[in-house]
């Protein structure tokens, strides 16, 4: 039986335009989503990551606009929803845990406030009430004393505490897509995984579909069913968690994974991807990573490949499963290889 796919994205097109000139910063992503399952979308900083899950919840600010594609959520096209529309369902069908807690808890209403906020504004719950769930909510991200902390201001707590209270507040009225925007940055490696755990058993219990934002693989090896690996506001690869870390295909994803330690072999050196990211100003005419590709031809240089069928499993987005690959015989043969 197929899957219900709860989420698709096709070919999104989200462009900046500043002094009479286009950056764009998504540029044709699709991507589709099961119910209940977790996908990944992974890259460096600049690769278009967070600026694709604001333009699903529609809080683009100027001069940022959606320029084409659709966001199909449960088969309505929300880039033509009204703004009454979104507002609706944003915070409550769709929720999102944003990168820093700090900047986005506000310094001077308590805990208990914000969360009883969310509460009135899509659940229509009283002051008592909304008290009431926001201990509930608060005791079932794991905070203890929630009667306690629930008084207390965002500055009284801890990173991984303030990070739990977004988690409460994105959850606080059952969202059915939860979106999770580096929801382990700046905390330390146990909080990390805490937090990480907490997701996987908060949306087992709830039965949510969750988008991982991350450009961390280890994120994406412990949660993820599904991966999306962008670069330069495209998508490069997608396939499932396993095939990623199993069999990846695009040369961005092996530099991606040769470039982290591994505790289960020896390795003397870790692989860099030599080079940065390009400018959404100053995209390459080929392919987006061809500059900082070891096995980048002309051909790469000068056109950009298609996101096609590599295998059952994979869609990647190269030159070198083209019958037009005028490069090495043997790459194309046994492709990229992982080195660590």
């Amino acid at each position: 039986m197929s899957e219900e796919i709860i989420l698709d994205v096709k070919d999104l097109r989200t462009s900046f335009f500043v002094d009479d000139f286009e950056v764009k910063a998504v540029d044709g992503v699709s991507f589709k989503l099961p119910k209940g399952k977790t996908i990944g979308i992974v890259g460096e900083s600049g690769s278009g990551k967070s600026i694709t899950a604001l333009s699903i919840l529609r809080l683009l600010e100027k001069p940022g606009k959606i320029v084409g594609g659709e966001i199909n959520f449960k088969g309505n096209d929300l880039t033509k929803a009204s703004e009454q529309e979104i507002r609706s369902i944003r915070g409550n069908e769709i929720s999102m845990i944003f990168q820093e807690p700090m900047t986005s808890l506000n310094p001077v209403y308590t805990v208990g406030q914000q969360i009883r906020e969310t509460l009135k504004v899509h659940q229509g719950l009283g002051k008592e009430q909304g008290m009431e769930k926001g201990v509930e909510l608060l005791k079932l991200v794991g905070i203890p004393s929630p009667q306690e902390r629930i008084k207390q201001y965002p500055h009284e707590l801890s990173g991984g505490m303030r990070q739990r209270v977004m988690i409460a507040m994105a959850l606080a009225c059952n969202p059915e897509l939860l979106i999770a925007d580096e929801p382990t940055t700046a905390l330390d490696v146990t909080i990390q995984a805490q937090i990480l755990e907490l997701i996987n058993e908060l949306q087992e219990e709830l039965g949510m579909s969750v988008i991982m934002i991350t450009h961390d693989m280890g994120v994406v090896a412990e949660t993820c069913d599904y991966v999306a690996v962008m670069y330069g506001g495209k998508v490069v690869e997608y396939a499932d968690v396993k095939t990623i870390f199993k069999d990846p295909k695009h040369p961005y994803t092996v530099g991606l994974l040769n470039s982290i330690p591994r505790h289960d072999i020896d390795v003397d050196e870790l692989e860099p991807i030599r080079g940065s990211v390009p400018s959404p100003k100053n995209m390459p005419n080929g392919c987006r990573f061809a500059p900082r590709c070891p096995f980048a031809t002309d051909l790469c240089m000068e056109e950009l490949p298609d996101l096609g069928d590599v295998s059952d499993e994979n869609l990647v987005r190269c030159w070198i499963y083209s019958e037009r690959w005028d490069g090495d015989p043997e790459v194309k043969e046994h492709g990229p290889k992982r080195t660590t």
